[in-house]
């Protein structure tokens, strides 16, 4: 099958670099533009990106000439790693011209007719995008946003327990530099240190999260109306993502039955059998001593959410740890997986479906 010819925007910065690594070798999209600031534009990648990245850029990507943001994009299908305030109208305009815009910036993740999606746990909400379309006259665009990083384990972790009713959430998170991009946190603030702050990320938490594991109604997104308390930090830890977790069940299940639902839970068809999907989303460590950032991360290429550490809770019912790689799974992983989702269900025009791809729509 022919690759579908994609743009990055935002690719100098440290998520966008992640895209690019991603990317590369994809067997259905094909990085063909690279998008950066006003400082970038005009240079080559290999001139204009600091690469943070282990490894080295692609050697095609190094010799590509940076566009500049405003400029006229070609490729049907739009990677934003964008900062806010440069994705809130450039994002939507785009949408607008006909163009499927995934996106891991948070300026229009919350807008209703926005699906804030994550294959394996709420794919059914890409279906808001024929709404969305209809509401704004856009004919062929879509806008469709992944969360907050340190939502990602939250999310993935709480929907096999979804069957069992979840009152109350009490969220505390350790969240790795990389979180903040780069440069990020001065090394003077970070070393020897643990910031008890992250600024915007308790908010999103608690509110993306109950958007997410929401229903889709056929004409509106219902948030989950669980109490969700959330406490973000910062750690020094390079990537990462680790949350602890107590809640409190409508039911009374088992530890084991709840290592089970984690163990054997995989979402509906066809998300497993997509490119950048893992197996099995979710794995449970039996060591007391896990999830931890550097052991656990790279788990399932960086798709995988680490879950351990399962116990009961004297004031809630039940604690663990949860683990995510931030800028793989949390940012360009799963903004890519989403748009394999929208590729196979018919949404991105220009993809080109193999016969091995329409099995996978059915």
């Amino acid at each position: 099958m022919q690759k579908l010819k994609v743009a990055i925007l935002g690719a100098t910065g440290a998520v966008g670099q992640r895209f690019i690594q991603l990317l590369e070798d994809h067997p259905w999209f094909q990085v063909a533009e690279v998008i950066g600031s006003s400082r970038s534009a005009g240079k080559r990648y290999g001139d204009a990106a600091h690469w943070v990245l282990d490894d080295n850029p692609p050697a095609r990507i190094n010799d590509m000439i940076v566009g500049a943001l405003d400029d006229r994009i070609k490729s049907p299908l739009v990677f934003s790693a964008l900062p806010k305030e440069a994705a809130r109208l450039r994002e939507l305009e785009l949408a607008e011209a006909g163009h499927v815009v995934c996106t891991n910036a948070s300026a229009n993740r919350m807008l209703a007719d926005v699906p804030l999606l994550l294959p394996e746990v709420n794919a059914e909400h890409v279906d808001l995008i024929g709404l969305q379309r209809k509401g704004r006259g856009w004919s062929s665009g879509a806008l469709v946003a992944n969360s907050n990083c340190t939502v990602m384990p939250v999310v993935m972790a709480l929907k096999p327990l979804l069957k069992y009713g979840i009152r109350k959430l009490h969220l505390v998170s350790e969240q790795a530099v990389s979180g903040a991009g780069y440069p990020g946190v001065s090394s003077m603030d970070m070393i020897d240190n643990i910031i008890p702050y992250v600024p915007g990320d308790e908010d999103k938490m608690e509110s993306e999260s109950r958007k997410m594991l929401g229903s889709f109604t056929g004409d509106s997104i219902v948030n989950l109306t669980s109490i969700v308390s959330a406490t973000c930090t910062r750690v020094p830890v390079l990537d990462g993502h680790l949350v602890n977790i107590s809640l409190e069940l409508d039911a009374r299940p088992s530890l084991s039955d709840i290592i089970d639902d984690w163990e054997t839970y995989q979402a509906d068809s066809p998300v497993p059998d997509l490119p950048s999907a893992p197996d099995y989303p979710l794995q449970y460590l039996q060591q007391i001593d896990r999830p931890q950032p550097r052991r656990d991360r790279q788990a399932g290429a960086g798709m995988m959410t680490s879950i351990g550490r399962l116990r009961e809770c004297p004031v809630l019912g039940y604690k663990f740890a949860a683990l995510s790689h931030n800028t793989v799974r949390g940012a360009a992983g799963c903004s890519i997986l989403n748009a394999e989702l929208l590729a196979v269900k018919g949404y991105i025009e220009g993809f080109a479906l193999a016969e091995s791809v329409v099995a996978l729509s059915k």
